[in-house]
């Protein structure tokens, strides 16, 4: 039992991470100060119709060479304007291509959620790990977490500092692994998220303003996102190894709390998984091969009517209609655990669970009502398809190619991310411009969502704006008082740095190479 005592002042930071710390505190200022991303939508459609206005009055136009036809912008301050937004604001929002997407999937990963299969699946993956494995699995374990979307947080930071803890390690170091795993690699898994079914509903969207018949599927990056899991995976453990196990050795020592959790307690149900446990694993496993067996058998013969035209397999409903079988997927693993463990008994139990998960989809489904006005705003005014074509014609008369257009995305978009950190809300604000702009310049809307997923992804872990920022904090601080904003920051950042050059060397790697994004996606 230790003595209560005041904790001792924290480390005082070096020159340099002062400097960086007034940095991100002026970030973090400017940041609160920015409203919540459903009035920021409404501003910015304010500010759309102001532009739109003044650009129509001065006749600007530009030559679409997709059509050979002149683009002209319409004002939303005119009476054309007003008729098109309140006649047309239910269409929007009900044919915006993320919504159906992701209420689809997520009525199936609400039955694995609720069920207790994803929370135990995380469970097994660390719960018997050797010591000088555990890092990596951690890492990697968070990248596979992605298909729980932000409850991967929940459940895996507080779980990474246990984890840690019972080997004898600092769950400071386990809790800090397991943050910057699931908020700097988001958009990297080796599974399909809901994220990409997200992303690649605003890409189509984008990309309409070019060509109408563009679709953009959630497997587009898929072949991409899978290496990128093990490649940050090892970059976290590599840098965790050499880097930050060094720095959290070397702060000086304080007596633990004496309320922070054993490596069995409670917090994330525990390590140890129950006997049912471990038997619903087993099932929902065998289940997922059957059904996965299944699907294939069915999509294997020539004539099978889940084929595309012509026999391809590349556009045949699995893979067009990939949300559905996903869907499908996570509620048949979901129910066989839930039927095992004993959290699905009936039936019923099932659509149930299925309106708790869409229920905490609510706060999305109001930000995707903004969104989709916006968006449909921004279609209809020709704004954005005057800025991509201007944008186009410009980088192509300084001789710009693609892989410097990729790094001007890449730094505007890691930016705008420390502000603005719902990887949505960004990619809905900057897809309209660069989605068309980079088509013009013969670049696939893929590739560009492709480099997009890098920006959104590394500096989440180092922007005190994001909520789960402020939760990692709150473990950490179960084990060190004495930590704060800065000793976080000075964890994080080195790894979000070093995470955002072998992220981007892999983009540049990949697209030299000119290996497929995903199923039928050429990267160029």
């Amino acid at each position: 039992m230790t003595t209560a005592t005041s904790p001792p002042p924290p480390d005082a930071p070096s020159k340099q991470l002062s400097r960086l710390l007034a940095v991100l505190g002026r970030i973090e200022r400017l940041g609160n100060k920015l409203p919540h991303p459903f009035w920021l939508f409404g501003v910015l459609s304010v500010v759309l119709a102001l532009v739109s206005w003044l650009l129509s009055a001065t006749g600007a136009s530009a030559l679409n060479p997709a059509t050979g036809k002149t683009v002209g912008v319409r004002s939303l301050v005119s009476g054309e304007g007003l008729r098109m937004m309140i006649s047309d604001a239910v269409t929007n929002y009900a044919t915006f291509p993320p919504l159906g997407t992701i209420l689809v999937v997520m009525l199936g990963v609400a039955v694995a959620d609720r069920s207790g299969l994803l929370p135990a699946m995380l469970r097994a993956a660390v719960a018997r790990v050797p010591a000088r494995w555990l890092t990596f699995t951690l890492a990697f374990t968070a990248m596979v977490a992605h298909v729980a979307s932000d409850a991967a947080y929940v459940v895996l930071v507080p779980l990474g500092a246990m984890a840690f803890r019972a080997v004898g390690r600092s769950p400071m170091l386990g809790a800090v692994v397991a943050f910057v795993s699931v908020s700097a690699g988001y958009d990297a898994s080796p599974l399909v998220t809901p994220t990409d079914a997200i992303l690649a509903g605003l890409t189509t969207a984008a990309a309409h303003t070019v060509d109408p018949s563009y679709v953009v599927n959630p497997l587009s990056n898929y072949f991409f996102s899978v290496a990128s899991s093990v490649v940050l995976a090892l970059v976290v453990t590599v840098v965790t190894e050499k880097v930050i196990a060094r720095r959290v050795a070397a702060m000086p020592e304080e007596p633990e709390p004496e309320d922070a959790p054993e490596a069995a307690g409670t917090e994330a149900g525990g390590l140890t998984l129950r006997p049912e446990e471990r038997r619903g694993l087993r099932n929902a496993g065998v289940a997922l091969l059957g059904f996965t067996a299944l699907v294939v058998a069915a999509t294997a013969p020539a004539g099978s009517p889940l084929r595309g035209e012509g026999g391809s397999i590349v556009e045949s409903p699995v893979l067009t209609g990939i949300a559905v079988v996903l869907a499908v997927a996570f509620l048949i693993v979901g129910a066989v655990y839930g039927r095992t463990v004993g959290t699905v008994r009936t039936g019923r139990d099932i659509p149930d669970q299925m309106a708790k998960g869409l229920r905490e989809m609510a706060p999305i489904l109001v930000l995707f009502f903004a969104i989709s006005q916006f968006l449909a705003y921004f279609k209809w005014t020709g704004v954005g398809e005057v800025l991509a074509i201007r944008g186009a014609g410009l980088l192509k008369s300084a001789g710009i190619t693609g892989p410097v257009a990729f790094l001007g995305v890449l730094l505007v978009c890691t930016v705008i991310n420390l502000l603005v950190t719902s990887g949505s809300a960004q990619w809905a604000l900057v897809s309209p411009v660069f989605v068309p702009m980079f088509m013009l310049l013969d670049i696939p809307p893929e590739v560009t969502q492709a480099v997009y997923r890098i920006a959104d992804s590394c500096t989440n872990a180092a922007t005190p704006m994001s909520a789960y920022f402020v939760m990692t904090l709150g473990v950490v601080q179960r084990y060190r008082r004495s930590a704060g904003i800065g000793t976080l920051l000075s964890l994080t950042l080195p790894l979000c740095l070093v995470m955002l050059v072998a992220w981007t060397l892999l983009f540049y790697a990949w697209w030299a190479l000119g290996i497929p994004l995903g199923p039928g996606v050429p990267v160029r």
